[in-house]
């Protein structure tokens, strides 16, 4: 495929580096001829430039797209911090400067459709222009648009999902006639100046990825679609690189995320990032941590990614080590509750219940049976070690924890819920809506601790973010206008990897229901540390076993 609509990054890079080279190399992917490149000193190195992601075209893999309905748009920004592809972009733009753009443009029916693509919205425009009526100096109302980048997009529906009865947006059959009207919007979007930072306030913590060099993430992996640890992971590097800028570093445990964010030569980072062994991820980071210091670099930011089969599993020594350690190393878990990479085996994550190879379920073993190890209640009890359980989705949520991480003196711990559609059993564009479902039904509860909050463990931990946080379980209101409990079994019934535990009447399995009650048990724990008196225990209204339908 041609990369003529992909954008090209370029970074510094060393004597040694043959960018013309590299290039060759590219194209010659992009054309399906990459095998018959021929053998040579660079190629032989398996370099993976930084961005190169970037020129990775993928309109030809989805049979459907979004498309932007732009008088619907709020500027929400939701799809734009969901989407695991950077699939979707926004932009602010003075109406002035978007009309001196659009009068670059010889076709009056190009311009006049281009010009479709800009809202005019209370979030951008009418605000700003209250500001301007009482300060003249002040930046005038800004038109918003989104931008869908067809080579990136995989056709999940993620976007579509989280705008929600906004209606923005719309998945639609690709056809040769509609799809290079998608390539000339969003070329047109690559040729306009990015968001001025008048329009970027970094307390609207969503709209921090309208600032262009943030993006860091940029698409061109080959994860799957509505990959939950891509959208994380895109998240957690604006919030960087907004702190640090671009001095900062990765190192990875060899996961999903090495394998889709490694595939020659496609690199979708534009930071430095390195490939460990499975099982040492954090020693690796230790070493690399000490090096850094040694040679005056204290203050570079060095973030350590696994899964929890690396971190929690084979690597947990390590991880302790590390944290022991008290070095200034920030560590991503990556919790799908399984092996991912090599194809959904259990992991010590993994629920009471829950089917995955090496506990299927079946007449003789329902599923796991051992209780599900959490990781961030070990992590808390090292030596001063900052530790938040977050999902992506609760963006406010996730980005203030990722922030006071980075602030944090001393190694810090960010354990994050990642939907893993195959081995979840959900939709692919349901990443968002299950993790926030995870956290309600207590599957998943967010928590901040920080050891510079207080002395005490009940000043240290925050279960902020939680609903219903000082009762057993979340009630809501209903579809059908009634009130219902968002409970564990609630949650799992949604999911294909717990299935075989509801009958055809709906009704739970033994194994689910005990699930359920280990559940209430973690969070109830959870609440004791942090100092919130439980409503629905301090009445003995619903013991934990009868609560879980024991």
């Amino acid at each position: 495929m041609s990369s003529a609509h992909t954008k090209k990054i370029t970074r510094p890079t060393p004597p040694w580096y043959d960018a013309k080279r590299a290039q060759e190399i590219l194209d010659a992917y992009n054309r399906g001829a990459g095998s018959a490149q021929p053998a040579d000193e660079f190629a032989a190195r398996s370099i993976l430039p930084a961005g190169t992601g970037s020129q990775r075209d993928f309109s030809y893999i989805a049979p459907d797209i979004p498309l932007f309905i732009a008088p619907n748009c709020v500027g929400c920004m939701e799809c734009v911090n969901n989407c695991p592809d950077t699939a979707i972009l926004g932009k602010a733009l003075a109406e002035e400067a978007v009309d001196a753009e659009l009068s670059k443009i010889p076709d009056e029916k190009t311009r006049a459709f281009l010009k479709e693509q800009f809202v005019v919205t209370t979030k951008y425009h009418t605000t700003y222009d209250k500001k301007r009526a009482k300060d003249p100096s002040a930046p005038p109302g800004a038109l918003f648009g989104i931008f869908v980048d067809p080579t990136k997009c995989k056709g999940c529906g993620e976007c579509v999902e989280v705008c929600g009865d906004h209606r923005a947006l719309q998945m639609i059959k690709k056809t040769p006639e509609n799809l290079p009207r998608f390539f000339t919007i969003w070329d047109f979007h690559n040729a306009i100046p990015p968001t001025p930072d008048a329009y970027i306030n970094p307390k609207v913590v969503v709209d921090l990825m309208l600032r262009e060099s943030n993006n860091q993430y940029m698409g061109g992996g080959g994860s799957c679609m509505g990959c939950g640890e891509a959208s994380v992971i895109r998240q957690l590097l604006t919030m960087t690189a907004e702190k640090v800028g671009t001095d900062y570093g990765i190192v990875a445990a060899t996961g999903c995320n090495t394998v889709y964010g490694s595939t020659y030569p496609y690199n979708p980072f534009v930071v430095p990032w390195a490939n460990s062994l499975f099982e040492n991820v954090a020693t690796f980071a230790m070493g690399v941590r000490q090096f850094w210091d040694q040679t005056g670099h204290k203050d570079r930011v060095l973030w350590t990614f696994g899964g929890d089969g690396a971190m929690v599993d084979i690597g947990f020594q390590a991880l302790s080590r590390l944290l022991a350690s008290g070095q200034n190393v920030k560590v991503l878990i990556l919790d799908t509750q399984v092996y991912s990479n090599t194809g959904g085996q259990t992991s010590t994550a993994t629920y009471i219940g829950q089917e995955a190879k090496m506990s299927v379920h079946g007449k003789v073993v329902p599923g796991k049976t051992e209780r599900r190890k959490e990781v961030g209640l070990i992590c808390m009890m090292h030596p001063r070690t900052f530790v938040a359980q977050v999902v992506g989705p609760m963006t406010g949520h996730f980005y203030k924890a990722v922030a006071r991480a980075l602030e944090f003196d001393g190694p810090a711990v960010i354990n994050a819920y990642t939907t893993c559609q195959p081995e979840h059993g959900v939709a692919d564009d349901m990443s968002a809506a299950q993790a926030r479902l995870a956290v309600e039904s207590r599957a998943f509860p967010i928590f901040v601790y920080d050891p510079d909050a207080g002395e005490t463990l009940r000043e240290r931990l925050s279960l902020q973010g939680n609903p219903s946080v000082d009762r057993d379980w979340h009630t809501r209101k209903a579809k059908d206008g009634g009130i219902e409990t968002v409970d564990f079994a609630s949650w799992a019934r949604t999911e294909g990897r717990f299935r075989k535990h509801f009958d055809k009447s709906g009704k739970a399995s033994e194994t689910l229901l005990r699930s359920q009650a280990e559940r209430l048990e973690n969070w109830r724990l959870l609440q004791e540390m942090a100092g919130i008196v439980n409503k629905d225990r301090a009445s003995g209204k619903t013991p934990v076993m009868q609560a879980a339908g024991a």
